[in-house]
């Protein structure tokens, strides 16, 4: 193929039909993960349900390209690991009673430096971690699955939005009529927030998420809950509060000790064995010179096309982005030349070790990742707590982003799509849910009141008060320790510590509601596969099909109705809180 037909190719990947309906959708998902991460103290990932999305207004609109449908999805998705970063960060600042010092401006500083981080480093190891790497990238190739398999039209799209539309109106009126209880058979245990929670949503991740993970996530409710709170009240061992402080500390401890895991079993062996195999190409180089010259000119072709492609100009460009960034960081933040200098360099490290573990695991433990860099520059010197706030939340972005980034990559490779024309999907996206992000978080803020973030309260931001806790004063350091070294252990024993810690650390009725989730998961798998064997047609079978393509299987139907669930109720809950602050102006 010529260059030129290359470039129209990916212009027309990249069309304006796509970048309008990505836009659009890019705005209410973003919004909808600011809330979907305040609100459950979790952001599943959008991917899927963006690109069946994508899919239905595309073929809508008369458009059939499956690469245009690909990026149309990464520009809705990319802004929500944005959201996600700050989102997991921030509301740290205002549980320690300091909201006042955070304005609009240095928020928006603060997710365009790590957009820009993210996407430059996205750039540069995109190669080395989805072309030359045997990494999975489930979330991406599950992505890639649902564009080639899915008619995302007729049934689909009914059941999409079908099953939206019914959580937006279960949501109105729980929360907006007051039509139905928010708790759920509610009991007074002491210490114990024992109560089924009325959220379709949340039970939407426990059914996305399913098997061991949320069984692991629950085992940890009964252990924090009743086994520390409950039993070691009992016996006498601490009261209630002391339980309680332990309970947390655990739990971000194992969190903590995941993330840590994530470096010691899956980032630092394969970086000890890229150093061996340079040293030994290093080695056998030398003995031949002209081998070695023409190695040289190759190793300069292969920096000079490296990621996407890069040229001169490129490279330029990305020097250029990370450039802003830094200045970002130093002048939007106030951070001093060195430490921005550190946080710059860092982030680079974290985004490779969140590319290594999103690929590995489908998992992004990106405010676990900022936290490392806050501790990094808090023993620089830095004391002031909104600083650190902000360093997290810069690399939190930055890191959530590259997941997304390189999981949308993977989709790419698999259906063929141009990597330069889904970086800039990507691009466009980020930014504009730079915006969004800022402007829903901070309307929160205002229609809820700062009270309204923390543990127990209407948004759990529990990644958040991991951050805050770890800045103002961890409450049992014996429990974090054990909780830390244990994460790290189990995670490299291949026990989902993470969930563990999750569980060990939200409030009960949110790990019993997902849990409820995860059942009726366990129930629809039952009965869709007793079904399907009984009705099992030959792959010839004209029948086996529908007029708008092949039938979709029940696991996709139920990610599809799971996932339209989680964005309908996430969504309404933004708008009631938009509108509660225009009420507020107006008044």
């Amino acid at each position: 193929m010529s260059s030129s037909s290359t470039r129209e190719s990916a212009r027309a990947q990249l069309s304006v039909a796509g970048i309008v309906v990505g836009c659009i959708g890019c705005i209410v998902i973003t919004a909808s993960s600011v809330y979907t991460a305040l609100k459950m103290g979790a952001l599943p990932w959008p991917t899927i349900f963006t690109s069946i999305t994508a899919l239905v207004v595309l073929r809508a609109l008369g458009k059939t390209s499956l690469n245009e449908a690909n990026i149309t999805q990464v520009i809705m998705s990319a802004g929500s690991m944005v959201a996600g970063g700050l989102a997991f960060t921030v509301p740290g600042i205002w549980m320690l009673g300091r909201a006042d010092e955070v304005g609009v401006s240095a928020l928006l500083a603060v997710a365009l430096a790590g957009t820009l981080l993210g996407l430059v480093c996205t750039a540069l190891i995109r190669r080395r971690f989805v072309d030359e790497s045997d990494l999975e990238y489930p979330i991406g190739t599950a992505a890639a699955e649902t564009l080639l398999a899915s008619s995302a039209g007729g049934k689909t799209g009914r059941k999409l939005f079908g099953s939206m539309a019914l959580a937006g109106i279960w949501c109105a009126l729980r929360d907006l009529a007051g039509a139905i209880p928010t708790m759920i058979g509610a009991l007074p245990i002491p210490g114990v927030s024992f109560a089924l929670y009325n959220s379709p949503m949340l039970c939407s991740v426990g059914f996305l998420v399913g098997g061991t993970a949320v069984a692991v996530w629950f085992l940890g409710a009964l252990l924090g809950n009743f086994g520390i709170i409950v039993g070691g009240t009992a016996a006498g061992l601490w009261d209630v509060a002391s339980a309680q402080g332990i309970v947390s500390s655990l739990g971000m401890g194992l969190m903590m000790g995941s993330g840590l895991g994530v470096v010691a079993r899956d980032i630092l062996p394969k970086v000890v064995a890229a150093l061996r195999g340079r040293a030994n190409a290093g080695a056998r180089g030398s003995s031949r010179s002209e081998k070695q010259q023409g190695s040289g000119r190759g190793s300069k072709a292969r920096r000079a096309t490296l990621a996407v492609g890069l040229g001169r100009a490129d490279a330029g460009a990305l020097g250029i982005i990370t450039a802003a960034a830094a200045l970002l960081v130093c002048f939007g933040i106030g951070l001093s030349p060195l430490a921005c200098l550190v946080v710059v360099a860092l982030a680079f490290v974290t985004t490779i070790m969140s590319a290594q573990s999103v690929g590995q695991t489908g998992i992004d433990p990106m405010e676990i990742f900022g936290l490392i860099v806050l501790l990094a520059i808090a023993a620089l010197g830095e004391s002031n707590q909104v600083k650190l706030f902000f360093v997290a939340a810069v690399v939190a972005i930055a890191c959530g982003l590259a997941g997304d980034v390189m999981s949308d990559f993977k989709t790419g490779a698999i259906i063929g799509t141009d990597p330069r024309a889904l970086w800039r999907g990507q691009a466009i996206g980020a930014l504009l849910g730079c915006v969004v992000s800022v402007v829903v978080m901070t309307a929160l803020m205002h229609a809820y009141g700062a009270d309204a973030f923390g543990p127990g309260k209407q948004f759990v931001a529990a990644q958040a008060s991991v951050v805050a806790t770890m800045v103002s004063g961890i409450p049992s350091v014996p429990a974090f320790a054990l909780g830390l070294v244990g994460g790290i252990a189990l995670y490299c024993l291949g026990v989902p510590s993470m969930m563990l810690g999750l569980g060990i650390y939200l409030p009960f009725y949110m790990s019993l509601t997902a849990a409820l989730g995860a059942l009726v998961k366990f129930a629809y798998d039952r009965i869709a596969g007793r079904r399907a064997g009984c009705c099992d047609r030959p792959a010839s079978d004209p029948a086996a099909g529908t007029v708008d393509g092949p039938e979709t299987t029940h696991e996709e139907s139920g990610i599809i109705v799971a996932s339209g669930i989680l964005g309908g109720e996430s969504i309404v809950g933004v708008l009631i809180a938009l509108a509660s602050v225009a009420s507020g102006l107006l008044g």
